[in-house]
């Protein structure tokens, strides 16, 4: 017998009254999708996957952690939890992200204002809790930090909320690399600005920042189920892209995008200049570029069929440009598109990776792909679709092959969210800090 997700209902739902729900998905997990700040890439085997897991009550501590798994297929343990640092609370894990010379991972939930932490340089294999940030709401007034962006010296932390009423009006806030605050950036509320917040990306040679949009702690923290009956908290949904200019760190145009604009991926491939986005709710891709010297958006493919509602989350580009991996929350479906022509991206390979699917990653050479489970812990799925997972899949261009995978339920570790890759020879080419 299958158990009716309430999920999937209260989308239907909200469909139905003509309201617009986003999805609260995932940022620069992989290799192709940090920052440019982030030196030393590993562009051949990987040796770990760093995996930020949500606690569940009654599992093991019930607290959040950051799980350690062996990925490279010469090792004896490969495919095996090696190491989890628990951080001995539940706060809704969500997101991390390396500082710019990789040896350390900050990590936060969309539950607090708090941030972790983690020496990933001393050992790769064995990373560390060794700093509790705990001054963002009382140096910037925002919480649920999401998107960990690493600058020169520096982290640029996008938050989905704001301490005064817990709504979406939120800002960015920035850290050196020990963990002080240094200033914080409101996201604009004017020229068309909904002062929302989501992902972060930046393009150097072109000046610019672009971020992306969501909703604040008294949405995401609900039932969905609660939100779309209450007609004011509907209103409460971002559907905006800001460009901002990057040195001035000061807005410079807002766009459109509805549907609610998730993770943002600048390509790589040298000369080009454009960013790709998803936007949940409405199934749709969207590129920014410029035009006649004017940054703008526009929606240029779709992604499954919207009137089943697979709700895309999180994405992730390939190093040269021409592909696209997207995953699809509810029909558990992992896609991949030719970007070929950004223009008019197609899909020519899609295939069912789980019962819920949110996170994907890639490695820089394009040859394995990891996937995990987590949404949100009020929003993932029940019963048997409640699948708390990471994949490990080969891709020879034609089809992914799973190779191995860690199921969280069963070893107690929570639900798994947010990936990052790890390599042993880091810890030998870092110097003294």
């Amino acid at each position: 017998m299958r158990v009716r997700h309430p999920f999937r209902t209260a989308v239907v739902v909200a469909l139905a009254l003509g309201f617009v729900v986003a999805l609260a998905g995932a940022a620069l997990a992989d290799e192709t999708c940090n920052s440019p700040y982030v030196t030393k890439l590993i562009k051949g085997q990987e040796d770990y996957v760093y995996v930020w897991a949500l606690g569940v009550e009654g599992l093991g501590d019930g607290s959040d952690k950051l799980v350690t798994v062996d990925v490279n297929p010469k090792s004896s343990r490969y495919g095996k939890v090696l190491n989890a640092v628990s951080v001995g609370s539940r706060g809704e894990a969500h997101h991390m992200g390396f500082t710019d010379d990789r040896r350390f991972i900050w990590a936060g939930g969309l539950a607090e204002p708090k941030i972790y932490v983690f020496d990933i340089g001393t050992d790769p294999g064995k990373p560390k809790l060794v700093r509790t940030i705990a001054d963002m709401a009382d140096k910037s007034g925002y919480l649920g930090p999401h998107t960990y962006y690493a600058m020169p010296g520096r982290m640029l932390v996008q938050a989905l909320s704001n301490t005064k009423d817990k709504g979406g009006r939120t800002g960015m806030a920035m850290y050196n690399n020990a963990g002080e605050f240094v200033t914080s950036y409101a996201m604009p509320t004017d020229g068309g600005g909904d002062g929302y917040g989501y992902d972060l990306a930046v393009n150097p040679r072109k000046n610019v920042l672009l971020t992306s949009s969501f909703t604040g702690y008294d949405n995401y923290m609900r039932p969905l189920g609660d939100v779309v009956k209450d007609a004011e908290a509907m209103k409460r949904f971002g559907g905006t892209m800001v460009v901002w200019d990057l040195k001035a760190l000061k807005p410079s145009r807002v766009l459109s995008v509805p549907g609610a604009p998730l993770e943002i991926r600048w390509s790589l491939k040298p000369g080009d200049d454009w960013a790709i986005t998803a936007a949940a709710l409405t199934s749709k891709l969207w590129l920014v570029k410029q035009d006649k010297g004017q940054w703008q958006a526009k929606e240029v493919g779709t992604i499954g069929d919207p009137a089943k509602i697979p709700l895309p989350v999180d994405i992730s580009i390939t190093r040269d440009g021409k592909g696209l991996w997207v995953n699809t929350f509810m029909d558990g479906t992992t896609r991949y598109f030719d970007l070929s022509n950004p223009e008019a991206p197609k899909q020519t390979y899609q295939k069912v990776t789980g019962k819920q699917v949110n996170m994907i990653s890639q490695s820089w050479d394009g040859r394995r792909v990891y996937i995990t489970s987590s949404l949100l812990a009020n929003w993932d799925k029940g019963g048997a679709d409640n699948e708390q997972f990471l994949r490990g899949f080969t891709w020879n261009g034609k089809e992914l092959a799973q190779v191995f995978e860690v199921d969280f339920t069963r070893q107690q570790l929570g639900r798994a969210h947010h990936m990052k890759l790890g390599s042993k020879s880091l810890r030998a080419t870092l110097p003294p800090r």
